[in-house]
């Protein structure tokens, strides 16, 4: 997935007491050329961990 194309990212159970693992925190939503993603593509998104932890270190500062 080109993550370069992925915008408006919305985080969900963002514990701060995680701080800095934030172990449990997923991406509840985001959008892909302007477009909602699917949950099957939100899957795929949470699974590539290191994409993951930057995007929440972006929308968490």
């Amino acid at each position: 997935m080109d993550t370069t194309r992925i915008t408006n990212i919305v985080f969900s159970d963002v514990d701060h007491a995680d701080a800095p693992d934030y172990c449990d925190a997923f991406i509840e939503s985001a959008d892909i050329d302007g477009v909602a993603m699917t949950v099957e593509q939100l899957d795929e998104l949470n699974e590539d961990s290191d994409f993951k932890y930057e995007a929440l270190q972006k929308w968490l500062y």
